[in-house]
């Protein structure tokens, strides 16, 4: 298990840039894979991107694709979410999730990370 805490967020006008950090504590951060999601206000939580626990493979939902950009500084136990470009139904609660199950590699769904942050709050201005 690893403790997950996110930070970076903030209030940015439409178009602007905003970079996610998630710091990770206990055990060895290497072998997670990791993932980011997120939560508008009335709506389910959505996956946005998730990393291999070397990095060398990324996976992004369409909607974010092209924009975003996922990555981990294993050595120093962190995760980002680099975010250009921004739209305002990008606002949301974002949340850095990890697992270390066997044959969960860029997983969309929720249900295949055991480990969460408790989010960071992105507001996006039109």
């Amino acid at each position: 298990q690893v403790q997950l805490v996110e930070s970076g967020g903030g209030l940015v006008q439409a178009g602007g840039s905003l970079r996610l950090s998630c710091a990770a504590s206990g055990r060895t951060f290497s072998p997670y894979k990791m993932g980011w999601f997120r939560q508008a206000p009335g709506k389910e939580r959505e996956f946005v991107a998730a990393i291999s626990p070397g990095g060398a493979y990324t996976y992004y939902a369409d909607s974010v694709k092209g924009r975003f950009t996922i990555s981990r500084d294993n050595a120093k136990k962190m995760g980002y979410l680099q975010m250009n470009s921004l739209k305002p139904e990008d606002t949301a609660v974002y949340c850095c999730a990890a697992t270390n199950r066997v044959g969960v590699v860029g997983s969309g769904n929720e249900r295949d990370y055991d480990d969460w942050g408790q989010g960071t709050q992105v507001t996006v201005s039109s």
